[in-house]
Order: structure tokens, then sequence, then C-alpha cells
């Protein structure tokens, strides 16, 4: 490699934002997101280093170099949660292989360098209650029956059958009469059968029976009002809304119903692995973290019912 110039950081910075907005066509503001991390970057190099900052000190930076940022960033004056800190070092390696693509030249250290540890957050499922109030209470306008019919299928199979809000509006002329189990492709093109309850193949035959609109076996079997394809913002409307008039929490949404599914499942006893195939998720960890929704909930009851508590 040959010997590199020693371009200002601020330059090299430059050439870099230049290379996201033209070359890689990045929005603007996810350009100005890379501008501030790469900026905070440098900055404390200019410290650490106590010089005034070239490409050659950028790409000799050593794995010390780099744990000193990522503490400095936990510990500061303004410290960061650990998944904004992962973002930022997502920043820098960005940085770091578009400077080996320009100039030839790699860094040694930053690979070995790994970021804390981001806790995913727990799915928001509701109780059985509450989800057994979404699923039941009427949620349409006066003198349109048949939407809250509509309304109360999509809900009952995101519920019932564990379905995502998108593979329900899904469902098309060939999917009805729901029998006892259906096929259906989910997220990442993948196929799974969802098994259905009595009463969620009523609650979408009751929907089919209200329906003022004649379906053609290959279109949604969901319509909005007009007749066009029922949109998932519109029960995500819907929801919002009974969920101010039943003094139910922010976090029951039709997505949380699915979620419901899965632990109500598992604190029924519900083996692991069948309600990973019953969800379509890809990996057993995270059906896992289910686990980890029911353990909080067993915590909370015995935190208030215990007498030692």
């Amino acid at each position: 490699m040959a010997a590199l110039q020693k371009i200002p950081a601020p330059e090299v910075l430059h050439l870099f934002i230049e290379h996201l907005r033209g070359e890689r066509r990045l929005a603007e503001k996810t350009c100005e997101a890379y501008t501030r991390d790469i900026s905070e970057f440098l900055g404390f190099l200019t410290t650490y280093l106590e010089t005034t900052v070239t490409l050659p000190d950028i790409v000799a930076v050593e794995a010390r170099g780099f744990r000193a940022y990522l503490a400095q960033r936990r510990r500061g004056n303004r410290p960061l949660s650990a998944a904004s800190i992962q973002r930022q070092l997502s920043a820098v390696r960005t940085f770091y292989r578009y400077i080996e693509r320009r100039w030839d030249a790699a860094n040694a250290a930053l690979p070995l360098i790994r970021g804390p540890r981001v806790k995913r957050p727990l799915p928001k499922a509701v109780s059985a209650a509450e989800a057994l109030k979404i699923v039941n209470t009427p949620l349409d306008s006066p003198g349109e029956p048949w939407i809250a019919a509509r309304n109360q299928a999509v809900l009952a199979l995101c519920y019932g059958s564990g379905l995502r809000i998108s593979e329900a509006l899904a469902l098309t002329g060939h999917d009805v009469p729901l029998s006892r189990q259906i096929q259906l492709t989910g997220k990442g093109n993948k196929t799974r059968l969802v098994p259905i309850l009595p009463a969620v193949a009523e609650a979408v035959a009751e929907y089919m029976r209200q329906s003022p609109y004649q379906l053609s076996p290959d279109e949604p079997i969901f319509r909005g009002a007009r007749g066009g394809v029922l949109r998932a913002e519109i029960i995500q409307g819907e929801v919002r809304r009974l969920r101010g008039a039943l003094g139910l929490p922010e976090t029951a949404t039709p997505h949380a119903l699915r979620h419901s599914f899965a632990t109500h499942l598992l604190a029924g006893g519900g083996d692991l692995r069948t309600i990973q195939q019953l969800l379509g998720h890809e990996s057993l960890s995270t059906t896992q973290r289910y686990t980890d929704v029911d353990a909080a909930r067993l915590m909370d009851i015995h935190a208030g019912a215990h007498p030692r508590a």
C-alpha cells in the first residue's frame, strides 16, 4: 500500500458524504445522520490523539482507540443507549469501508470491535381479557354493520390464529369458507399451516354474509368502505379509537393480538416449537422471546400477590 496523503479529516468526511449522496443516492436525512455521527467520531479522535487528524491517522486507529470511543459514548456528558451506540458504530464501519475502497487502506482493528449488546424489547402482548374486548367490541360507525363485522373478522384472525394483519388482509376468495386450517405464505415468503378456530371461521363467514361487494376468487376478501382493498391503517385506526373507549393500554394494537396469541398458548402449556411453526418464525430464538413475556407476567403476579413481596 502506497503512503497515504495527509488529507485533513473534514475533507475525508466531505468526500464520504458526497459518495453517499452521489453514488449511493441516500436520502438527505440519512446523509445528515452520517455527517453527525462521523463528525463526532472525528472530534473524539482529535482529542484522543491530541493532534489535527488526517487520513493516515484515521486509518491507523488501534483497537484501544475504538474502545475508548465507545466508552466515551456510553459514559460521556450525554451517555447514549446501547442501540444508539451500535448505530454510531455501524456508521463508523461504513466510513472505514469507504476509506478502504477509495484509498486501498484497511484498518485491522475495527473488525475486532464489538459494540454493546442491545436488549431486544419484549413483545407487547395484551391480557386475554383485553384481547377479547378488542375482538368482540363493535368497531363500526352507526349504520354500517358490515364494517363492524369486517373489523371483528380481521382481529379474530390476528388473535385466534396468530396472523399478522398483512396476512389476514391478504386472504382471498380462494380461502373462504375457512376450513379447520389454511395454508398461507407470510413474511420471508415462508409457507405455513394455520389452524382456524370455529369462532374465527364464523366471524369471517358473518362478514362475508354482510359484505355488500361481490368478490372473485383471486381478490382479497376484506374491502374498504368504497370497495377497494382494505388497508391495515384502517384497522389500526379503529383499534386506537376503541382503545380510548375501553380504557385499554397503548400497547393494545392489532399486532399485539398476534403476540397475545403466542403468550396465551405458552401460558396454557403450548409447546415452544409448535408455537414457532404457528407463527412462522424462521428461528426458535425469536419465539423464545415469548417465554420472557410470560415470565415477566408471572413476576408481576408474584410481586402483587405474594405475602412477603
